[in-house]
């Protein structure tokens, strides 16, 4: 091979690399039907204001065929659901755990550095028992987010999740949580909100690897 030959391997061998990087490199590996998924939550994620399999959890294991054992209790923070966790984990053995808290340690008035401890040492947890976890943002308590229906979540979730390594859904919830139609109160998605955090949940682990 001459050298223009060879220069012009080496050009596509870089723009291969650069094109897998841009593109955020390799995926997480599809679960199969049947793999035991954890939804660990507050009231967000427990089927509170909605009729038993109105969760999005228990709709989210519909449409992958996933046993998605609702772990979501009301009222619960960080520090009850890091409680909890170690029971539920031996209990279950899921292959995944969807962390989906906070929302209540910022109503509360938690400092934003307990939360943080609490959902770093559940991450932790799930990878010491050889499962995948995913981090779900909730939304900041806001006067203008509520009003123009426009709510985001804290920078935490996205730091947390960068230092951890672990994959970061940032947006359904609040999409979900902005848009009154969703919602049954202030706080909770109704049963249409439930079946549209089911679809953006689904979406998000498909971009994620796990669904297929």
């Amino acid at each position: 091979m001459n050298s223009r030959g060879r220069f012009a391997r080496r050009l596509l061998a870089i723009f291969v690399l650069l094109l897998a990087a841009a593109c955020g490199g390799s995926k997480e590996s599809p679960l199969p039907a049947g793999t035991k998924v954890l939804a660990l939550g507050d009231s967000l994620t427990a089927p509170h204001g909605v009729r038993p399999g109105e969760d999005w959890p228990t709709l989210l294991g519909q449409r992958t065929g996933w046993v998605v054992i609702n772990g979501g209790v009301s009222g619960d923070t960080s520090a009850g659901a890091l409680e909890r966790l170690p029971a539920l984990l031996e209990e279950h053995q899921p292959k995944l755990v969807l962390v989906t808290l906070g929302g209540n340690d910022m109503l509360r008035k938690v400092p934003a550095a307990q939360t943080v401890a609490n959902l770093g040492r559940m991450l932790d947890l799930v990878n010491s028992r050889g499962a995948k976890a995913v981090l779900l943002a909730t939304p900041k308590p806001s006067i203008a987010g509520a009003v123009f229906n426009n709510l985001s979540p804290p920078d935490f979730y996205a730091d947390l999740a960068k230092d951890k390594k672990v994959p970061l859904i940032e947006d359904a919830i609040p999409k979900v949580l902005s848009d009154t139609n969703l919602k049954g109160d202030q706080i909770h998605p109704n049963a249409a909100g439930h079946a549209r955090l089911g679809e953006l949940i689904h979406a998000d682990l498909k971009k994620i690897g796990f669904v297929r």
